[in-house]
Protein backbone atom coordinates (compact mmCIF):
# COMPACT_ATOMS: atom_id res chain seq x y z
CA UNK A 1 0.00 0.00 0.00
CA UNK A 2 1.24 3.55 -0.55
CA UNK A 3 -0.24 6.55 0.50
CA UNK A 4 -1.37 9.71 -1.85
CA UNK A 5 -1.54 12.33 0.69
CA UNK A 6 -3.86 15.55 0.38
CA UNK A 7 -2.21 17.89 2.77
CA UNK A 8 -3.96 20.97 2.52
CA UNK A 9 -2.19 23.04 5.32
CA UNK A 10 0.04 25.69 4.68
CA UNK A 11 3.60 24.99 5.28
CA UNK A 12 4.18 27.64 7.90
CA UNK A 13 1.04 26.86 10.31
CA UNK A 14 2.33 22.88 10.27
CA UNK A 15 5.76 22.91 9.19
CA UNK A 16 6.26 19.45 11.52
CA UNK A 17 3.53 17.79 9.18
CA UNK A 18 5.52 18.71 5.83
CA UNK A 19 8.78 17.72 7.42
CA UNK A 20 7.31 13.99 8.36
CA UNK A 21 6.13 13.99 3.97
CA UNK A 22 10.35 13.96 3.63
CA UNK A 23 11.01 11.90 5.89
CA UNK A 24 8.46 9.31 5.35
CA UNK A 25 9.20 9.60 1.50
CA UNK A 26 9.09 5.80 0.75
CA UNK A 27 5.52 5.42 1.91
CA UNK A 28 4.08 8.13 -0.59
CA UNK A 29 2.42 7.53 -3.80
CA UNK A 30 2.55 11.28 -4.10
CA UNK A 31 1.63 14.46 -2.13
CA UNK A 32 -1.21 16.77 -3.34
CA UNK A 33 -0.15 20.49 -3.51
CA UNK A 34 -3.13 22.72 -3.07
CA UNK A 35 -1.97 26.30 -2.25
CA UNK A 36 -5.41 28.35 -2.76
CA UNK A 37 -7.79 26.13 -3.84
CA UNK A 38 -5.24 25.42 -7.06
CA UNK A 39 -2.18 26.94 -7.52
CA UNK A 40 -3.37 30.80 -6.04
CA UNK A 41 -2.49 34.32 -7.87
CA UNK A 42 1.35 34.44 -7.05
CA UNK A 43 4.09 31.99 -5.91
CA UNK A 44 3.83 31.19 -1.83
CA UNK A 45 7.36 31.06 -0.66
CA UNK A 46 6.23 28.51 1.52
CA UNK A 47 4.73 26.30 -0.69
CA UNK A 48 8.02 27.06 -2.75
CA UNK A 49 9.97 24.93 -0.23
CA UNK A 50 8.37 22.72 0.69
CA UNK A 51 7.40 21.37 -2.98
CA UNK A 52 11.31 21.43 -3.69
CA UNK A 53 11.81 19.70 -0.22
CA UNK A 54 9.71 16.94 -1.34
CA UNK A 55 11.33 16.41 -4.45
CA UNK A 56 14.40 16.29 -3.41
CA UNK A 57 13.03 13.37 -1.14
CA UNK A 58 12.08 11.97 -4.49
CA UNK A 59 8.03 12.21 -3.83
CA UNK A 60 5.85 12.95 -6.57
CA UNK A 61 4.23 16.73 -6.37
CA UNK A 62 0.94 16.67 -7.42
CA UNK A 63 -0.94 20.26 -8.47
CA UNK A 64 -4.13 20.42 -7.37
CA UNK A 65 -6.61 21.73 -10.05
CA UNK A 66 -10.36 21.85 -9.64
CA UNK A 67 -12.52 21.28 -12.85
CA UNK A 68 -15.98 21.68 -11.46
CA UNK A 69 -17.45 18.99 -13.01
CA UNK A 70 -16.42 19.71 -16.23
CA UNK A 71 -17.71 23.72 -16.22
CA UNK A 72 -14.19 24.60 -16.49
CA UNK A 73 -12.30 25.13 -19.48
CA UNK A 74 -9.32 23.43 -20.70
CA UNK A 75 -7.73 26.61 -21.15
CA UNK A 76 -8.21 27.30 -17.71
CA UNK A 77 -7.15 24.04 -16.55
CA UNK A 78 -4.53 23.88 -18.38
CA UNK A 79 -3.53 27.11 -16.94
CA UNK A 80 -3.22 26.16 -13.19
CA UNK A 81 -1.32 23.47 -14.60
CA UNK A 82 0.91 25.41 -16.05
CA UNK A 83 1.38 27.99 -12.49
CA UNK A 84 1.91 24.93 -10.79
CA UNK A 85 4.70 23.50 -12.53
CA UNK A 86 6.03 27.37 -13.10
CA UNK A 87 5.94 28.26 -9.45
CA UNK A 88 6.42 24.79 -7.49
CA UNK A 89 7.89 22.74 -9.53
CA UNK A 90 4.85 19.92 -10.01
CA UNK A 91 5.46 17.30 -11.77
CA UNK A 92 2.34 15.90 -12.30
CA UNK A 93 -1.17 17.33 -11.28
CA UNK A 94 -4.27 15.76 -9.03
CA UNK A 95 -7.69 16.80 -11.38
CA UNK A 96 -10.49 17.41 -8.65
CA UNK A 97 -14.52 17.44 -9.47
CA UNK A 98 -14.46 14.88 -12.18
CA UNK A 99 -17.67 14.17 -13.97
CA UNK A 100 -17.68 10.37 -13.26
CA UNK A 101 -19.67 8.98 -16.48
CA UNK A 102 -19.01 8.60 -19.77
CA UNK A 103 -20.25 11.94 -21.56
CA UNK A 104 -17.50 13.27 -19.33
CA UNK A 105 -14.84 11.10 -21.13
CA UNK A 106 -14.07 12.84 -24.17
CA UNK A 107 -13.21 16.21 -22.09
CA UNK A 108 -11.09 14.38 -19.50
CA UNK A 109 -8.96 12.56 -22.27
CA UNK A 110 -8.32 16.28 -23.79
CA UNK A 111 -7.27 17.41 -20.08
CA UNK A 112 -5.02 14.92 -19.62
CA UNK A 113 -3.15 14.91 -22.87
CA UNK A 114 -2.96 18.45 -22.81
CA UNK A 115 -1.46 18.06 -19.15
CA UNK A 116 0.92 15.41 -20.53
CA UNK A 117 2.23 17.76 -23.82
CA UNK A 118 3.05 20.15 -21.22
CA UNK A 119 5.68 17.48 -19.01
CA UNK A 120 3.11 16.04 -16.35
CA UNK A 121 4.54 12.40 -15.39
CA UNK A 122 1.76 11.96 -13.72
CA UNK A 123 -2.14 12.77 -14.06
CA UNK A 124 -5.02 11.45 -11.27
CA UNK A 125 -8.39 12.37 -12.05
CA UNK A 126 -10.66 12.11 -8.78
CA UNK A 127 -14.39 11.45 -9.71
CA UNK A 128 -14.84 10.14 -5.75
CA UNK A 129 -16.57 7.35 -7.16
CA UNK A 130 -15.98 4.27 -9.44
CA UNK A 131 -16.31 6.04 -12.87
CA UNK A 132 -16.88 5.18 -16.21
CA UNK A 133 -14.97 2.57 -17.62
CA UNK A 134 -13.06 4.37 -20.19
CA UNK A 135 -11.29 6.51 -17.91
CA UNK A 136 -8.90 4.00 -17.04
CA UNK A 137 -7.40 3.89 -20.29
CA UNK A 138 -5.67 7.43 -19.51
CA UNK A 139 -5.32 8.32 -16.19
CA UNK A 140 -2.19 6.86 -13.94
CA UNK A 141 -4.43 6.65 -11.23
CA UNK A 142 -8.44 6.81 -10.11
CA UNK A 143 -9.74 8.19 -6.89
CA UNK A 144 -12.75 5.55 -6.52
CA UNK A 145 -13.94 7.09 -3.44
CA UNK A 146 -13.39 10.09 -1.69
CA UNK A 147 -15.96 10.58 1.76
CA UNK A 148 -16.33 9.99 5.15
CA UNK A 149 -15.67 6.69 6.84
CA UNK A 150 -19.38 5.57 8.00
CA UNK A 151 -19.98 5.96 4.00
CA UNK A 152 -16.73 3.94 3.07
CA UNK A 153 -18.20 1.12 5.58
CA UNK A 154 -21.27 0.99 3.34
CA UNK A 155 -19.92 1.56 -0.25
CA UNK A 156 -20.09 -1.11 -2.69
CA UNK A 157 -17.40 -3.69 -3.71
CA UNK A 158 -15.42 -2.83 -6.70
CA UNK A 159 -17.22 -3.01 -10.29
CA UNK A 160 -15.96 -6.25 -12.61
CA UNK A 161 -14.23 -3.64 -15.04
CA UNK A 162 -11.61 -3.01 -12.12
CA UNK A 163 -10.58 -5.90 -12.72
CA UNK A 164 -8.95 -5.73 -16.07
CA UNK A 165 -6.67 -2.97 -14.13
CA UNK A 166 -4.15 -3.68 -11.44
CA UNK A 167 -5.05 -2.34 -7.27
CA UNK A 168 -2.14 0.49 -8.32
CA UNK A 169 -4.56 1.97 -10.52
CA UNK A 170 -6.89 2.93 -7.86
CA UNK A 171 -7.08 4.88 -4.68
CA UNK A 172 -9.46 5.61 -1.85
CA UNK A 173 -9.67 8.78 -0.44
CA UNK A 174 -11.37 8.33 3.64
CA UNK A 175 -11.51 11.08 6.29
CA UNK A 176 -13.31 10.96 9.83
CA UNK A 177 -11.92 7.87 10.47
CA UNK A 178 -12.21 7.02 13.77
CA UNK A 179 -9.08 6.94 16.16
CA UNK A 180 -7.29 3.41 15.93
CA UNK A 181 -9.10 2.48 12.53
CA UNK A 182 -6.59 3.31 10.18
CA UNK A 183 -4.96 0.07 9.84
CA UNK A 184 -8.63 -0.86 9.01
CA UNK A 185 -9.33 1.29 6.28
CA UNK A 186 -6.47 0.44 4.65
CA UNK A 187 -6.94 -3.05 4.91
CA UNK A 188 -10.36 -2.26 3.42
CA UNK A 189 -8.92 -0.25 0.27
CA UNK A 190 -6.74 -2.93 -0.51
CA UNK A 191 -9.62 -6.04 -0.26
CA UNK A 192 -11.53 -3.18 -2.73
CA UNK A 193 -8.20 -3.40 -5.16
CA UNK A 194 -6.87 0.09 -4.28
CA UNK A 195 -3.36 0.09 -3.68
CA UNK A 196 -3.30 3.59 -2.64
CA UNK A 197 -5.35 5.26 -0.11
CA UNK A 198 -5.23 7.75 2.34
CA UNK A 199 -6.72 7.74 5.88
CA UNK A 200 -6.88 10.42 7.80
CA UNK A 201 -9.42 11.55 11.26
CA UNK A 202 -10.30 14.96 9.95
CA UNK A 203 -14.17 16.45 9.37
CA UNK A 204 -15.15 19.23 8.47
CA UNK A 205 -15.00 21.78 5.37
CA UNK A 206 -10.97 20.85 5.39
CA UNK A 207 -10.77 17.35 6.55
CA UNK A 208 -7.21 16.96 4.87
CA UNK A 209 -5.63 19.74 7.00
CA UNK A 210 -3.41 16.84 8.54
CA UNK A 211 -1.30 13.68 8.20
CA UNK A 212 -2.80 10.43 8.22
CA UNK A 213 -2.12 8.99 11.37
CA UNK A 214 0.35 6.01 9.47
CA UNK A 215 2.98 8.98 8.79
CA UNK A 216 3.05 10.37 12.31
CA UNK A 217 3.27 6.55 13.50
CA UNK A 218 5.87 5.52 11.27
CA UNK A 219 8.08 8.31 11.90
Amino acid sequence: MKLLVPLYVHPAVDPAAWRILVDRAPMLYGVVLNAADGPGSAPDAGFVSAAAALRSAGVRVLGYVDTDYGRRSARAVAGDYGRHRDWYGTDGVFLDQVVPDQAGVRHYRRLTREARSHGARTVVLNPGLHPAPGYAAFADLLVTFEGGWEAYRAAPAAPSWTEAHPPEAFCHLVHGVPRGLAGLAARTAALRRAAVHCAVPGRGPNPWSALPPALREAS
